[in-house]
């Protein structure tokens, strides 16, 4: 059986993206002074130098490079408003520790540059370990993250300072997610200058890893939710393991962020 985490997915996503007509755009691999905004010097030279072991992150040769255009890719999005399809993914990637296919924490990363108040809504399957510590007591970041109780990494089960984490029973469903993430974003306030999306897709119902029993068209429907927050927006792809939904999930997801902020008049 093969490692679920593999250029295969991005591929077809982009493919499919590309036929309903969504402009591609080329980040630039992150630098070390950027990567060192959120990782410690001794995380940054391990990942460069190959110099660390965990069975979820292989030392693919060039790995560091592919990690630090992944962060680039966060950067960019950032900057203008997109969406990065991207891997590797990050949000569990810490200051000090990679894992869970995560070397850098894009997402992080590109937050932290943007020096904004920001709102980080996590909709993957698994908690964000690695966000949740970059940020943990952070009064400028605020993060919310929707996930599949007692499921890897284990943490993430209860709510602490400016850390809000919203464990589900395994494939719990549309009504109680939605629900669930409406709950969320009442608890969380306003006052935002953006919101950040870690956009895993492996919530999907046939997804082998971390299924809430969600449809594609439930991405629309999130999409929507989080669009009348009226924030400027980027997402950054984290986890998703089903080829072929993909491309459509994300179709579905930024449809729904467009649709409901031009409705508010954003």
């Amino acid at each position: 059986m093969g490692h679920p985490e593999g250029p295969g997915r991005v591929r077809l996503a982009s493919e499919y993206l590309a036929r309903q007509g969504f402009e591609f755009l080329e980040p630039q691999p992150a630098t070390r002074e950027e990567l060192l905004s959120v990782h410690s010097e001794e995380h940054v030279r391990r990942v460069e130098t190959g110099d660390f072991y965990d069975p979820d992150c292989p030392v693919y040769q060039g790995i560091d490079f592919y990690a630090r255009l992944a962060v680039g890719g966060a950067i960019l999005a950032q900057r203008r408003g997109g969406f990065s399809l991207m891997r590797p993914p990050g949000h569990h990637a810490g200051p000090s520790f990679l894992g869970g296919f995560c070397y850098y924490n894009n997402i992080a990363i590109a937050v932290r540059l943007s020096a904004r108040k920001t709102l980080i809504v996590d909709i993957d399957g698994h908690h964000g370990n690695g966000t949740q510590a970059v940020f943990f007591g952070n009064e400028q970041v605020t993060y919310v993250s929707l996930h599949r109780m007692y499921n890897y990494p284990g943490t993430g089960q209860q709510s602490q300072r400016n850390c809000y984490n919203f464990p589900l029973p395994p494939r719990c469903g549309k009504r109680l997610y939605l629900e669930t993430l409406e709950r969320a974003l009442e608890a969380v306030g306003r006052g935002f200058e953006q919101l950040a999306i870690s956009a895993g897709f492996d919530t999907y119902k046939e997804d082998p890893l971390a299924s809430l029993g969600l449809e594609v068209e439930t991405y629309y429907d999130i999409g929507y939710m989080l669009g009348e927050l009226a924030l400027p927006t980027f997402c950054v792809l984290e986890g998703g393991y089903i080829p072929d939904i993909i491309g459509p999930s994300i179709e579905a997801l930024i449809t729904g962020l467009e649709e409901a902020k031009a409705e508010t008049g954003r």
